[in-house]
């Protein structure tokens, strides 16, 4: 792979080629990418949908929205500080084709903003609940009709993957969706691979899937652009990451690790002395102890160690990538950044207090098992009136539930029993943890 190609500045449908060299420094191609997607409705779903606590009544708490506009902030310093010295070492890049420092942060900016924005209500339970309707419960009907590749994408239904749908799928009228760069849709594709084979290897990149049968293509074309490197031949798709992922996906490691710790503090759920002794631990070879000793709550002192942990972890993690620039280009790097960190046992403590204390808290659990079993009946209740059986066909509340569907573009008849089915977990992946409340009661007829 190179960095000529990884940069692409294409868009779908995009005739001619686009140069950096003739970019609008007012408003780069890049950065118009990161404004496509905060304008977005499916950004701005994120302010109602879980990070930490589902349907928390707390207002400190982060959501997917804000979480997201984290990430994308350390994203962006981490993509600045490592083409910064990309550049020092590829002058051409900036000599011969224009690119800078800041290209390189616009990119894991825009695609860090989107990294959640497929995710469905209630965390990743939300796609237990989709994947498990098709696998174990009603849903399993329809499996003699697809492909063994297309029943995969339901019963595995990933968040990663509808993310793509969201950020390129055709709609009347809006061809390419939000018609991002491709070095944007690169960079957010951590999984390059389609959903069969499952987990083939133990490879970062085969751990997931980024793409349904449904926008196998669209990816194919994205790809051969960017020069991707093929890890599969034949009928199965699978594809090198693209480079800037890996700072994606550190920016992410880093606001989940620190700020999910930081959350489970504030709500009381792990005790502030023994937090703070593991923040401590963390930054102890960066820590101004007379500064520390100055800050007299723990509010204060909380988001200190927060802010230089960040600081340290974006400082790391473009160091790690760096080293191994040259095996990443190769497609021969297959681990995460923070694999190699030298703070790999400091983060791997936090991660595991922050799982027994927050994520397996009792109104974390009780919350998403409500969930679960929203989803499931709302699953339920589209399928059939979109897709109906024998019994659904004349029913008068299959009729009343199809006039509360929305105009969308999967229910025309030309479309396949497939196309029909991801269009709708698309869709019920689209509910903000509110509205799937709301539609649960008003189905139940709870609402009257």
């Amino acid at each position: 792979m190179n960095w000529e190609q990884l940069l692409s500045l294409k868009r779908f449908g995009d005739t001619n080629k686009r140069l950096r060299k003739e970019q609008n420094e007012t408003r780069l191609g890049f950065e118009v990418d990161y404004d496509r997607i905060i304008f977005s409705s499916a950004f701005r779903s994120l302010q109602d949908k879980t990070q930490v606590i589902p349907l928390s009544k707390t207002d400190f708490v982060h959501t997917r929205l804000t979480h997201s506009l984290e990430v994308s902030v350390v994203g962006r310093s981490l993509g600045r500080l490592t083409g910064q010295k990309l550049l020092e070492k590829h002058p051409h890049l900036r000599d011969t084709f224009g690119y800078q420092m800041n290209d390189f942060g616009a990119i894991v900016a825009a695609a860090a903003l989107a990294h959640d924005i497929g995710n469905p209500p209630f965390g990743h339970s939300g796609e237990k609940a989709i994947g498990e309707y098709f696998s174990h419960g009603n849903g399993k009907r329809f499996k003699d009709q697809l492909s063994e590749k297309e029943y995969q994408d339901l019963i595995k239904f990933e968040g990663n993957a509808n993310g793509f749908k969201i950020l390129t799928e055709n709609r009347p009228g809006i061809e390419g969706g939000l018609r991002l760069s491709y070095a944007t849709l690169g960079a957010f594709t951590k999984y390059p691979k389609e959903s069969l084979p499952h987990k083939p290897t133990k490879k970062i990149e085969d751990k997931k899937f980024g793409f349904f049968q449904s926008e196998r293509q669209t990816f194919e074309e994205v790809a051969e652009e960017l020069g991707l490197k093929k890890t599969r031949e034949g009928k199965d798709v699978g594809y090198t990451r693209h480079p800037l992922a890996f700072l994606v996906e550190a920016a992410d490691d880093i606001c989940y690790t620190i700020i999910d710790f930081e959350d489970g503090i504030n709500l009381g759920l792990i005790d502030e002395d023994y937090a703070l002794e593991y923040l401590i631990k963390l930054v102890k070879d960066n820590i101004n102890t007379g500064k520390y000793n100055q800050l007299k709550n723990t509010a204060d002192r909380l988001a200190y160690l927060r802010a230089l942990a960040i600081n340290t972890l974006i400082t790391e993690a473009a160091d790690i990538f760096l080293k191994n620039e040259e095996a990443i280009l190769k497609g021969e790097f297959h681990e995460s950044l923070f694999d190699k960190s030298s703070y790999e046992a400091q983060i791997k403590d936090i991660i595991k207090i922050s799982i027994e204390k927050i994520y397996q808290s009792e109104e974390v659990i009780s919350k998403e098992i409500a969930g679960y079993r929203m989803l499931s009946y709302l699953l339920d209740t589209y399928t059939k009136a979109i897709l109906p059986g024998v019994e659904e066909e004349n029913s008068n509340f299959t009729r009343l539930v199809l006039k509360s569907v929305p105009q969308l573009n999967y229910l025309e008849e030309e479309h396949s029993v497939y196309e029909k089915l991801i269009g709708i977990c698309s869709y019920i992946a689209s509910l903000t943890d509110g509205l799937t409340v709301s539609s649960f009661k008003k189905f139940q007829g709870l609402n009257t």
